[in-house]
């Protein structure tokens, strides 16, 4: 990755320079901004530490590569950009040692490629990493989990408490019953052990 520093006293300025010298837009940034104070005869100044996010997913390409290699899977990528999110496809020849229990190997590449990016922009990343259809019908279960659970309560009136959930696999519940009458969601316990609590609520 090729990172451009900018440095001004006036943040607008100094941005729609970068993105002008740059050819690019905002959306097409990633970036780290730093305020610098003067000293005793001098103003404030600002510095953009700047790369390009078409940059940040060639490179997240090969850092996954090289590290799935390194783990003697042959894998194979699809990614796209949309809103600044970098979507990621693995498709491999061993997907369930890929994708781990529960998803924590998948999960764990992930938290290593935003850190990755991190330790040299200063900014993470918004990445979307997936493993051909798997969050697709991980998506699909929880929806179907969820919402027997969701039925299930407004007819006993009943709290129920869900099996422990990652982070990602909670907010998937949370949204999927937000819009449901009747009933409220809310996650307790201490990692690795939180869950979603799926309660009666009054209308």
């Amino acid at each position: 990755m090729e990172l451009f520093i900018y440095e001004g006293k006036d943040e607008e300025v100094v941005l729609t320079k970068a993105l002008e010298d740059l050819k690019v837009t905002e959306n097409d940034i990633l970036y780290r901004k730093e305020m610098k104070k003067g000293g005793l005869f001098k103003g404030s100044s600002v510095k953009f530490s700047i790369v390009k996010i078409t940059d940040v997913q060639e490179y997240l390409s090969g850092l996954l590569g090289n590290i799935i290699k390194k783990m003697g899977i042959e894998v194979s990528f699809e990614s796209s950009i949309r809103n600044k999110q970098i979507s990621i496809k693995m498709f491999s020849n061993n997907n369930p040692i890929l994708i781990g229990r529960n998803g924590q190997t998948l999960s764990a590449l992930t938290v290593i490629a935003k850190q990755a990016v991190f330790n040299q922009v200063g900014a993470y990343p918004y990445i979307n990493l997936d493993v051909e259809n798997y969050k697709d019908k991980q998506i699909g279960h929880l929806e179907r989990l969820a919402k027997n659970v969701a039925r299930e309560v407004k007819e006993t009136k009943t709290p129920v408490v869900m099996e422990n959930m990652n982070s990602y696999e909670r907010r998937i519940v949370h949204n999927i019953l937000n819009d449901i009458k009747g009933i409220k969601t809310e996650s307790e316990g201490e990692e690795p052990n939180r869950h979603v609590v799926v309660k009666p609520k009054r209308d």
